[in-house]
């Protein structure tokens, strides 16, 4: 009869193989989500534009979707967004209501990105053009679940993160369930320089790859060094 010992290089053999076979799983289906996001974004980008109503609309109906929409900046409620990377230079995403034409409803705008003060106790200067706008752009729904860096994700009008929940909390006003990603020029000085073909899934597939690599190893390691051996 073996001995427990003689079994331990059996159970660690299989629970290794177990752990990397089912980490290679998720790194698959991972991958296989973000090319289902990515085939998503390109059917939804090659669609006609939407126009943003002044009712409210369903954020699934427009999402991904290229998207344009009048009317008239309020600077008073723009918000930045902390720690967005612009080759390499910190800076801010711009973010401004926009109240639509010919109704009582808002739509938030990402209107760019601008680069950070050198005394980061204060934000940049964003000049606001005034009168009745059109904004074309591109509809993203901003995720309500983030990683923050700290519990201090909003001082004053500087976020860590933008999520609708939280900024209705703070500005009071009917808005529209999505953000428009603005990528038409206005004279404001910000830079609209965005990604729009969606993740990439070939870095899930390579490590999903490795993983299932490592478990054809440790099962040859095993049936090199133990089944054979107790042939012999």
């Amino acid at each position: 009869m073996l001995s427990v010992r003689a079994w331990l290089p059996t159970v660690a053999a299989l629970a290794g193989i177990a752990l990397t076979v089912a980490l290679g799983v998720w790194q698959l289906g991972r991958g296989n989500e973000k090319a289902a996001l990515a085939e998503r974004l390109q059917i939804a980008q090659a669609g006609a534009q939407i126009a943003i109503p002044t009712t409210e609309i369903n954020a699934a109906d427009v999402a991904w979707r290229r998207v344009e929409v009048q009317g008239r900046f309020v600077a008073d409620y723009t918000v930045f967004i902390d720690n967005r990377i612009l080759h390499g230079v910190a800076g801010y995403h711009v973010i401004t209501p926009l109240q639509i034409e010919g109704g009582e409803r808002y739509v938030l705008v990402n209107r760019g990105w601008i680069a950070a003060a050198a005394d980061r106790r204060t934000t940049p200067v964003v000049v606001t053009p005034a009168g009745l706008l059109r904004i074309t752009g591109q509809a993203v729904v901003p995720g309500e679940h983030q990683f923050e860096l700290s519990t201090r994700v909003a001082e004053g009008n500087v976020w860590q993160n933008l999520t609708l929940s939280r900024y209705r909390a703070t500005v009071p006003v009917p808005l529209q369930p999505v953000v428009v990603q603005q990528d038409n020029a206005l004279d404001d000085g910000l830079k609209r320089e965005w990604t729009t073909t969606g993740p990439s899934p070939d870095r899930n597939y390579g490590y999903a790859f490795q993983w299932f690599a490592l478990a054809a190893t440790i099962l040859i390691y095993y049936l090199v060094t133990h089944v054979r051996k107790r042939k012999t």
